[in-house]
C-alpha cells in the first residue's frame, strides 16, 4: 500500500535536485501504473519485463550506478532477499551491484516489522552500511492492525534524508543495533506555563540535547517517542513525535507513552511553577507592581521513579553551585538510575549550542566527568551507559 506515495517521493527527489531513476516491481505495480510512476520520474519505469527486453545493456549493472539507490515501503520480503544475496527480481539484482549509498524506508506491519527474522536482516544490512529511514509510529489503516511501529516515512523526509546522505559526515559513533526493539521515551525542549492568552514563562533550551538523543537511539535500532515542548527543530526522521508545550501537558504525555518503555531519558527544561489562575483576556499594562501567584508543577521524573517497575530512568540537573552533590541528591530522591549534571554558565555549553559538557552522577555520589562533547556525542555516551544499567540488572 505504501507504494502509492512512490510518485510524490520520486517528485520531492527531483525538486531536491537528483536525476531519478525508477525500479517497480510487480507487486508494486498492483497499487501504482507505470505512467504515473514514470511521469514522476522523468523517464520510463523499469521493470522485470523490461529487464529481460533486447537491450544493449545490462540494466540492473547501469541502473547499480546511482549515487543514492532509495528503497522505498521496503518490504520483509525485499529486505530478506537483499540480506541473502538473492537475485530473483531486477530490483535485487541491483542492490548486489550498487555501489553508492543505500537507504531503505521500510513499511509493514508492526508484528512483521518486530519478528526476529526480519530484524535479523536489518542487522546485516546495517552491517554493510545500509542506512534506514523509519519505520514510523503511526496508524496503518483498513488492511493494517491500528496503530503501530511500521508506517512509512513521509516523501519530504525521504528526500531530505537521501539528499543528506551525499554530504554526510561519519556519525560519532559506529551505528551498531545494540537497542534494536528497546521502546525509548525522551522529552526534549522547554515548558510554556502561560499567564494569559500572550504572556507566558519559559525558559531558552534550544531541545537540541533530548533531539539528539532520539536521534542516536533510532539509529541504533529503538522504537522511539520523543515528546517535545515548543523548538525551533525538525521532527527527527523515524520518530514518534508528541507536541506540547505544558508542564501539566508533558507530564500526562511522558506517563502515558514511558508505560510500556524500556528506557526514559528526561532532558527537557520543564517549568517548576505555573500560574495559580491563567487569564483568558490579556490584561493591560499597569504603572504599579503586579504580584502574580505560582503554584509547583507535578514533577515528571519523580513520578516516574514512583512507577519505575525495571525501566532505566535518566535525568538532567542544571546547578550553578554544589551540583554534584545536588544532583546525587536528586537521583536518590527521584529514584533515577543516573542523572547528567551541567552547568547554565559554562561557556559554549549553555541552552542553544551545539556542544555539551556533563558529568554522570549516581544515586551513591560517585560521578564521571565527560569532555566537551557535541550533544550527539554526548547522547551516544549516555546510551552507552543506559545499557549498562539495564545489563547490570538482569
Amino acid at each position: 500500500m505504501a507504494a502509492i506515495k512512490a510518485p510524490s517521493t520520486l517528485r520531492r527527489l527531483r525538486e531536491a535536485g537528483f536525476k531519478t531513476d525508477v525500479i517497480a516491481g510487480r507487486a508494486a505495480l498492483e497499487f501504482v501504473t507505470p505512467l504515473s510512476l514514470s511521469t514522476a520520474a522523468g523517464r520510463e519505469v523499469a521493470t522485470d519485463d523490461t529487464w529481460f527486453a533486447a537491450r544493449p545493456d545490462a540494466q540492473h549493472l547501469t541502473l547499480a550506478r546511482a549515487d543514492v539507490t532509495v528503497l522505498v515501503g521496503a518490504s520483509a520480503d525485499l529486505l530478506a532477499r537483499a540480506a541473502h544475496g538473492l537475485a530473483s527480481d531486477l530490483a535485487s539484482a541491483t542492490l548486489l551491484s550498487v555501489r553508492g549509498k543505500v537507504l531503505w524506508v521500510p513499511a509493514m506491519n508492526q508484528q512483521m516489522w518486530l519478528h526476529p527474522a526480519v530484524q535479523a536482516n536489518v542487522q546485516t544490512l546495517r552491517h554493510w552500511g545500509h542506512r534506514f529511514l523509519g519505520p514510523t509510529h503511526g496508524t496503518f489503516g483498513t488492511l493494517g492492525e491500528g496503530t503501530g511501529w511500521g508506517r512509512m516515512a513521509e516523501p519530504e523526509e525521504i528526500a531530505a534524508a537521501a539528499l543528506a546522505l551525499l554530504s554526510q559526515t561519519p556519525d560519532p559513533t559506529p551505528h551498531s543495533p545494540d537497542l534494536q526493539n528497546l521502546k525509548l521515551v525522551v522529552s526534549a525542549g522547554p515548558t510554556r506555563e502561560y499567564l494569559d492568552p500572550v504572556r507566558f514563562i519559559s525558559n531558552p533550551s534550544s531541545g537540541k540535547m533530548g533531539y539528539a538523543v532520539a536521534l542516536e537511539a533510532q539509529a541504533r535500532g529503538a522504537l522511539v517517542t520523543l515528546v517535545s515542548g515548543p523548538v525551533n527543530l525538525p521532527d527527527p526522521p523515524g520518530v514518534a513525535v508528541i507536541k506540547v508545550e505544558s508542564a501539566v501537558q508533558m507530564h500526562d504525555a511522558v506517563l502515558k507513552a514511558a508505560a510500556d518503555a524500556q528506557i526514559v531519558v528526561m532532558t527537557a527544561a520543564v517549568a517548576d511553577y505555573r500560574a495559580a489562575e491563567q487569564k483568558t483576556e490579556k490584561e493591560a499594562k499597569t504603572a504599579g507592581e503586579v504580584s502574580i501567584q505560582l503554584v509547583p508543577n507535578p514533577d515528571i521524573l519523580a513520578a516516574l521513579g514512583q512507577q519505575k517497575s525495571g525501566r532505566v530512568l535518566i535525568g538532567f540537573a542544571m546547578e550553578t553551585h554544589a551540583g554534584v552533590e545536588r544532583a546525587a541528591l536528586k537521583a536518590r530522591r527521584k529514584n533515577a538510575d543516573f542523572i547528567l549534571l551541567n552547568y547554565p554558565t559554562q561557556q559554549g555549553t549553555a541552552f542553544g549550542g551545539d556542544d555539551n559538557q556533563v558529568t554522570l552522577v549516581r544515586p551513591d555520589g560517585t560521578s564521571e566527568a565527560w569532555p566537551r562533547l557535541s550533544k550527539r556525542e554526548v547522547a551516544a555516551r549516555l546510551l552507552d551507559e543506559a545499557l549498562k544499567v539495564r545489563q547490570s540488572a538482569r
